[in-house]
């Protein structure tokens, strides 16, 4: 069973889909990513993409950001962000996007400011995090104050992050996955 960990929706209980499709994040892996995120979450804007259940999202909101945008395309899913919304009462605070992750940052960027957090779990092994970063990289959602995380199994190798002007700046490892936190590069002074 899925829930929220602390802040105004605290030891409420969120619906997962059914099935393996989605990987809920662990409850002290949650707490240990959120530890980490305090100093940045609160006021903050906070995009959670792959969103599966909306828990990630859903505890920033609790724990003190304005807005969250969660983006999935399973109908499942999706079904399940929305129940978990109405139920932590969060809902005001919230915009779900039922499509492509890459389709959806495209429509982001149409009139979107930067993110201050952004946070991906995707499907392993589907070469989600080059794209996903490569269309972060040639848009405005992300900037050199945009903390992005991505969950990841522990032997992905991220590296070639820098080489679309991101820098790794921390790694938090668990037993079988970890938590990248990526910034885009500065950009030199003319």
């Amino acid at each position: 069973m899925m829930r929220v960990i602390a802040g105004k929706a605290r030891r409420i209980q969120l619906v997962t889909p059914r099935g393996s499709d989605t990987r809920p994040t662990t409850d002290r892996i949650k707490e240990t990513l959120f530890n980490i995120l305090a100093p940045d979450l609160y006021d903050a804007r906070f995009l959670d993409l792959f969103a599966g259940c909306g828990g990630i999202g859903i505890e920033a909101l609790s724990r003190g950001a304005l807005e969250a945008v969660f983006v999935e395309n399973g109908r499942e899913a999706i079904a399940c962000i929305k129940e978990n919304l109405r139920k932590t009462r969060l809902f005001t605070q919230a915009q779900v996007i039922e499509c492509d992750v890459i389709a959806a940052l495209r429509r982001l960027e149409t009139g979107g400011k930067p993110f201050d957090i952004i946070f991906m779990d995707p499907p392993y092994e589907a070469g989600y995090y080059e794209k996903v970063l490569s269309q972060l990289a040639s848009g405005h959602l992300a900037d050199e104050n945009t903390l992005i995380i991505a969950e990841a199994p522990i032997g992905e190798d991220l590296s070639f992050a820098e080489s679309l002007g991101f820098e790794i700046n921390r790694e938090k490892e668990y037993k079988t996955n970890k938590h990248v936190f990526l910034r885009r590069k500065q950009k030199e002074e003319e």
